[in-house]
């Protein structure tokens, strides 16, 4: 048997999954939400549900079916759908950029859900300390380019030097992370690539308060409130929908007060890792005794290194 995906399978299974997980009432709008075509006038989902959807993806091309059927897989699942989905290799989180906190430099904002269906995000507290990015995402990610010129439009400086408005925007980004040592210097090592490299490379964002995806809340559950996982050290979003976070751990991270091993404390932490990888990021966890070491630059660098060349932001050497 052979192991090429072709659209027609992915046609059928996408259709039979939504027949067999979405009820019929629902499936126009569930289509919609997916990005299908309108409806004719003379197609009725309570009449066939399979044969509207595949009405729907008829028409379409190897890469949009390949977008929808990861979406279908991860906001409703099903197993053949799942498995043609690995074949194809498809990665990176589902869904648009809805909100990017971050980089707060004073009290921490406070963050609710106001909305779930709309996924709307409002900073209820102290809005005036952090950043937040307001731009789509592009189809390669966020480069340090395009956070610098957003910044320089958010500051009034466009007509600046992109130099200076990226050493303007380092040294914002630096001060959310005042106290911490050892986060500074990581940053400053990530930082130092821009240089070797340029501006192109993804941005390395710093204490992401939330990240909110519309898939953010299928996994969460459709409940106001903040999220568990309230900030992230560090966050990239890179090309292909690869979206890396990077946490620093110390000790408050698996210990209590008194320094003695917190397992409750260990195993919520693991806990939220799971459920970030299974929304499709990775995450990476670096302990901050070993950043601390004399070879840190070089390890944080080389590591750097390895993982930009594999998502293709370097080349291979």
């Amino acid at each position: 048997m052979t192991d090429r995906v072709t659209p027609h399978m992915l046609r059928e299974a996408i259709a039979d999954t939504l027949r067999d997980r979405v009820k019929s009432y629902n499936l126009a709008e569930v289509c919609e939400s997916l990005g299908l075509e309108a409806e004719r006038e003379d197609e009725d989902p309570h009449r066939s549900k399979r044969w509207y959807v595949l009405g729907r993806v008829q028409t379409l091309g190897m890469a949009e079916l390949a977008r929808i059927a990861q979406r279908v897989t991860e906001e409703f699942g099903g197993d053949e759908l799942t498995e043609l989905v690995g074949r194809l290799g498809v990665r990176g989180v589902a869904g648009e950029l809805k909100n990017l906190i971050f980089s707060a430099d004073g009290p921490k904002p406070e963050l609710v859900l106001t909305d779930s269906l709309n996924n709307t995000i409002r900073i209820t507290r102290n809005e005036q300390y952090c950043l937040v990015y307001d731009r789509p995402l592009p189809d390669h990610g966020l480069t340090w380019r395009e956070l610098v010129r957003w910044w320089a439009d958010r500051e009034g400086l466009p007509a600046a030097p992109e130099r200076d408005n990226a050493l303007g925007l380092y040294h914002r980004l630096r001060r959310s992370m005042a106290g911490n040592g050892v986060e500074a210097e990581f940053f400053q090592a990530y930082a130092a690539l821009y240089g070797e490299h340029g501006f192109d490379l993804p941005a390395l964002v710093p204490q992401v308060y939330l990240h909110y995806d519309p898939y953010s809340r299928a996994r969460v559950g459709e409940r106001a409130g903040p999220l568990p996982r309230q900030r992230m050290d560090f966050l990239l979003l890179m090309s292909e929908r690869a979206r890396v976070v990077v946490e620093i751990d110390g000790l408050h991270h698996y210990a209590d007060a008194e320094g003695r091993a917190n397992a409750g404390r260990y195993a919520e932490m693991v806990r939220e890792d799971r459920k970030l990888r299974m929304a499709g990021y990775e995450v990476y966890r670096f302990g901050a005794w070993e950043l601390k070491q004399p070879d840190r630059a070089s390890m944080v660098t080389g590591f750097f290194t390895e993982l930009l060349t594999r998502h293709g932001h370097l080349p291979k050497s």
